[in-house]
C-alpha cells in the first residue's frame, strides 16, 4: 500500500524521471539541446526554457557532479582579478553576485571576510583596493568594508596569530551552497517547461550531409536505452570534458581546454569560531587562500595545479595538502594537523587553453568564451559559478544572432530559483531548502521516523534522502550525500557510515533490487574513502 501511494504521487510530480523522460516522445525536434549539467548547462537550459524554447539538457552522471559542486562556497566579484587590473570581470561578477543574491536568496548568505594586517602598510593599501571593489559593486553592494584595530581583529578571529598582527580589513561577499543551487536551478528550468535527465551520457553528434550538427546520439546510463534526439541548436557546455564533445565533430580537434584543479580541506568549526572567514591575499604560490565557515565547518582553499588530463573524480596531490596546511597554519595559534581534516576534495576549472602553451594557469582567462564551430555546434567555456547567468544569457544570444533561434528577451535577471525565499536564521541547517522546508516538514508528520538523523555527527534527516530523490532527481547514494545534502563534503567518514541506511532507503523508493543496493554500497564505500585524508593524497 505504502509503494503504492508512493507511485501515484511520482506519476503526477513534475520532477520525477518517468514524467520527464515521458516528454522525450513528445518532442519530435527541440530547439536547444544541452550537453552538459554543471552551473553554466543548467542555466543555459534556464534562459533558453524561460525565453519559451523547446529546451533538452542531458547529463552524464548528476548535476554539478564535476567542477560546480567542488568550488570555495563564494559568490564574489574576485579580488584578485582587481589586483591584475580585471576591471570589466570584476564589475560584471560583482553585478551577477548581486542578483544571485536576490535571485535564491535562502543559499546566498552576506558573508564578512577579514584579511589579517601583519605589515603596517597592508592595512591602508588593502582598504584603499576593496573601497574600489565596493565602488563597482554599485547599487548591488553587501555593505562597505573598512579597517578595524588589532584588538577588534583579535575578538573576532579568535584562533588567529596575535604575534605580529596590526588589525585587518573587513569587506562582504557572498556564499552560496554550489551544488544546492544547481539542484534549484534544475527545479526551476524544469517548472518553465524545460526536460533535464541526469544519467543521460551524449555519445555522439549528429550531422547532417553537409556536416551541420542536427542533433545528438545519448543513452540512458539506467537503462542502456539508446536516444536520438534533433536539435536547432547543440550547446557543448562540459567544463573539462568540452575537449571530448568537440572531438566528436572533429576528430583532430586541437585542445581548447587546460584543466586546473583546486583542492580544498574541511576542518571543524574550532578552528574558525565566529561567523567570519578569513581571507589571505598572498601566498607563497601567489594565489588568494580562503577559510570560510559552511555549514558548521570551515572550508580552507585552494589551490592551482596545472594538469594534463582530468577525470571526474580528480584526487587532491600530497604537495596541494601539505600547501593548505602549512598556509592555514601561519596564520593561527591553535594549529591544525592532518587528523583534523573532516573531508578532502579537489575541483578541476576548466581555464580557457593559452594560445602561446603558457603553463601558468593564473595567468590564463578566467572570463568565459561562446566559440562557434564550422559545424554550427556552440560551446561556452570558462567562466564561474558567480557568473552562470551572464554566461548562459551570452549563449543563448549567440544562437539568435546565428539565426538559429528566433529572437526573444532574456527573462533570467529577477527570475526567482526555486525555494527562494528571505533567510535570515541560518541557525538550522534545513534553511538552504527556502520554500520547500514545508513539504520535508510534511514528509515527517505523515512519517515520524524519518524525522530521526542519518548521522549523530551531522544534522541531516532521513526525510531529506526521501525528498531529494522524489524532487530532486536523486538517483544514487551518491547523488544524495555528495550533492543533495552535502555529508560527503563535510565529514566524509560519517558519509561512508550512511552508506547502507541511505542505500536502503533509496532502494525502496526507487524499486530497486538487493544487487543494486549493494552495488551503490561497495561504489559509495570507495568514493567515501577517497574524501577521508589517510585515503585521498597521491603523489604528483
Amino acid at each position: 500500500m505504502h509503494n503504492e501511494i508512493l507511485r501515484n504521487q511520482t506519476m503526477g510530480n513534475i520532477f520525477s524521471r518517468e514524467h520527464l523522460i515521458g516528454q522525450l516522445s513528445q518532442t519530435k525536434a527541440w530547439d536547444v539541446i544541452v550537453i552538459g549539467g554543471g552551473a553554466t548547462g543548467l542555466g543555459v537550459a534556464l534562459d533558453s526554457a524561460t525565453r519559451g524554447y523547446k529546451t533538452l539538457l542531458l547529463e552524464q552522471v548528476d548535476f554539478a557532479k564535476g567542477t560546480s559542486s567542488r568550488s570555495t562556497k563564494l559568490v564574489h566579484g574576485g579580488v584578485r582579478y582587481l589586483a591584475q587590473g580585471d576591471i570589466d570581470l570584476v564589475k560584471e561578477a560583482l553585478y551577477e553576485r548581486g542578483l544571485l543574491a536576490q535571485n535564491a536568496p535562502h543559499l546566498v548568505k552576506n558573508q564578512n571576510f577579514i584579511i589579517p594586517n601583519y605589515r603596517w602598510w597592508e592595512g591602508i593599501y588593502y582598504t584603499i583596493g576593496l573601497k574600489a571593489y565596493d565602488f563597482l559593486a554599485g547599487k548591488l553592494s553587501l555593505g562597505k568594508s573598512k579597517h578595524i584595530n588589532k584588538t577588534k581583529t583579535a575578538d573576532r578571529l579568535s584562533t588567529l596569530r596575535q604575534k605580529g598582527l596590526y588589525g585587518g580589513v573587513v569587506y562582504k561577499d557572498g556564499q552560496f551552497d554550489d551544488s544546492r543551487l544547481a539542484a534549484n536551478i534544475a527545479q526551476t528550468a524544469i517548472e518553465n517547461g524545460a526536460t533535464l535527465l541526469n544519467h543521460f551520457k551524449v555519445t555522439d553528434l549528429i550531422q547532417n550531409e553537409t556536416g551541420k550538427i542536427i542533433g545528438v546520439e545519448s543513452k540512458d546510463t539506467e537503462t542502456d536505452t539508446q536516444y536520438s534526439f534533433a536539435g536547432d541548436v547543440v550547446i557543448n557546455a562540459t567544463g573539462v570534458f568540452t575537449d571530448e564533445i568537440l572531438r566528436m565533430e572533429n576528430a583532430e580537434a586541437k585542445k581548447s581546454v587546460v584543466p586546473s584543479q583546486g583542492v580544498h580541506l574541511v576542518f571543524d568549526k574550532s578552528f574558525l569560531p565566529g561567523d567570519d572567514a578569513i581571507m589571505i591575499p598572498k601566498t607563497s604560490d601567489g594565489r588568494v587562500l580562503f577559510a570560510v565557515p559552511w555549514h558548521d565547518k570551515v572550508l580552507v582553499g585552494t589551490t592551482d595545479t596545472n594538469l594534463d588530463d582530468h577525470s571526474l573524480e580528480p584526487q587532491a596531490q600530497e604537495q596541494e595538502i601539505e600547501f593548505i596546511l602549512q598556509t592555514f597554519n601561519n596564520y593561527l595559534n591553535k594549529q591544525v594537523t592532518r587528523a583534523d581534516v573532516r573531508s578532502i576534495f579537489a575541483g578541476l576549472r576548466p581555464l580557457a587553453a593559452p594560445k602561446d602553451d603558457s603553463e601558468k594557469t593564473k595567468e590564463i582567462s578566467r572570463s568565459h568564451k561562446v566559440i562557434v564551430s564550422e559545424t554550427g555546434l556552440i560551446t561556452i567555456t570558462g567562466g564561474k559559478w558567480t557568473t552562470y547567468r551572464r554566461m548562459a544569457q551570452d549563449t543563448i544570444n549567440k544562437a539568435i544572432s546565428l539565426k538559429k533561434l528566433p529572437k526573444k528577451a532574456c527573462a533570467t535577471e529577477h527570475l526567482a530559483i526555486h525555494g527562494a525565499t528571505p533567510t535570515e536564521d541560518r541557525s538550522n541547517h534545513m534553511y538552504i531548502y527556502g520554500s520547500d522546508q514545508k513539504g520535508i516538514a510534511d514528509l515527517i508528520k505523515a512519517q515520524p521516523e524519518l524525522g530521526a538523523r542519518l548521522h549523530e555527527r551531522l544534522p541531516f534527516l532521513k526525510a531529506e534522502v526521501i525528498w531529494a530523490v522524489r524532487y530532486e532527481m536523486a538517483r544514487t547514494v551518491e547523488d544524495v550525500l555528495a550533492r543533495r545534502v552535502r555529508a560527503l563534503f563535510l565529514d566524509a567518514a560519517a558519509a561512508r557510515d550512511m552508506t547502507a541506511g541511505v542505500a536502503a532507503m533509496i532502494a525502496e523508493e526507487l524499486g530497486r533490487d538487493e544487487a543494486w543496493k549493494l552495488n551503490q554500497i561497495e561504489e559509495f564505500t570507495k568514493l567515501a574513502n577517497d574524501y577521508c585524508i589517510e585515503n585521498s593524497a597521491v603523489t604528483a
